[in-house]
């Protein structure tokens, strides 16, 4: 074996310690478990189409999950309407958009004058302490596009100023949900965006008749006939989240969200009658749960909107249904380790590959 063949072999056993010391870093944190233990989710918008879960469609963006170990996954600043692509748009139709993200100029923006434009902030946490948590703010515009007005903010009908979606769950007799926002917009009768109190607690705001047509085009339909009735409340129950199976809930559970159901009365040109179309939209739905028996560990603090942990990208996918996606991606250990070790394999064959060769060389092959 020519010396440079040795020295790439003896190369390789120096790789194993340095898998295992990271190894040995990343077990001192125990993960809970991904089944029962703490959790907490947090998704910025999703839609239901039709009054029935069996026969409606739904539209479910990506969902971030709390990590396993503590970390925080954040919603990528790249999400900034529903929908977000054409596949998305198939499933909700053409004529509504959600817009939630920055917009760079006033001409541009679906809001009202007076609104900043602003990032959306995402965050399923799992704390320092094991306590899970979870927040999603920013701004909410409900468009109809199919007003086909000269600037977004014309077609805009609802507006919520700085939605708050919290959760926390420290222990089992102590789980909080709260929904807050500044200010809530709605276009009314007379086709005028302004401001509107939202009454407190459980009780909703219930707005009729405005000039909004249905999420999709409908065979025969006026757009300009149709109106539509708003009911704006709290998420009060786990089951009025609209969620994937890979969301799940606990023993002990927390809830928070802006919950939206439209109901579109649909009239063709001549002014008759067609079938209703019922949407429901939750803004900003999240959740927390935990055992019955958790006891968070001393010694962290923090929360949900303030989680200093670095992101980890932990999600159930937008529109998956399923559990898979439950599973952590913050173990880099198999990755690292294993290619450190077919790295050393590859350039050890290479440098047993180019000894050959020279020792060819030297004998005039």
């Amino acid at each position: 074996m020519t010396k440079a063949a040795i020295l790439a072999v003896a190369a390789l056993p120096a790789l194993a310690p340095v898998a295992a010391a990271q190894t040995q870093t990343t077990q001192t944190v125990k993960a809970v478990d991904e089944k029962t233990g703490p959790v907490s989710f947090a998704n910025v918008a999703s839609v239901r189409l039709g009054s029935d879960p069996q026969h409606g469609g739904s539209l479910i963006t990506e969902t971030q999950r709390s990590p396993l170990t503590p970390g925080q996954s954040k919603l990528a600043a790249d999400r900034v309407a529903v929908p977000k692509n054409d596949g998305e748009r198939s499933t909700f139709g053409g004529n509504w958009e959600i817009d939630l993200g920055k917009f760079g100029d006033a001409a541009t923006s679906p809001y009202p004058a007076g609104i900043a434009s602003r990032d959306h902030n995402v965050v399923a946490a799992l704390q320092a302490t094991n306590v899970p948590t979870a927040v999603a703010e920013t701004n909410y515009a409900l468009r109809d596009n199919a007003r086909g007005k000269a600037r977004p903010a014309d077609d805009t009908m609802l507006v919520l100023e700085n939605a708050r979606s919290a959760t926390d769950c420290s222990a089992p007799n102590k789980v909080t949900g709260t929904t807050t926002l500044t200010r809530l917009w709605v276009r009314g009768e007379d086709d005028t965006l302004k401001q509107v109190s939202m009454p407190a607690g459980s009780a909703s705001l219930s707005v009729k008749n405005l000039r909004m047509g249905a999420p999709r085009p409908i065979e025969g339909a006026d757009a300009t006939k149709s109106l539509s009735d708003v009911v704006v409340s709290r998420v009060s129950s786990f089951d009025q989240l609209i969620r994937q199976d890979g969301w799940r809930n606990g023993d002990v559970t927390a809830q928070a969200g802006w919950r939206v159901d439209v109901t579109t009365h649909v009239r063709d040109e001549s002014g008759e009658v067609l079938p209703d179309v019922s949407t429901t939209l939750v803004l900003g739905g999240v959740s927390c749960s935990i055992p019955k028996n958790f006891v968070a560990v001393s010694g962290g603090s923090g929360n949900g909107a303030t989680a200093t942990q670095p992101p980890v990208p932990t999600e159930v996918p937008a529109g998956y249904l399923g559990t898979t996606a439950a599973a952590p991606s913050s173990d880099y250990r198999l990755p690292l380790g294993l290619g450190l070790l077919v790295a050393g394999l590859v350039f050890g064959g290479l440098a047993i590959g180019l000894g050959r060769r020279r020792a060819a060389r030297s004998r005039g092959e």
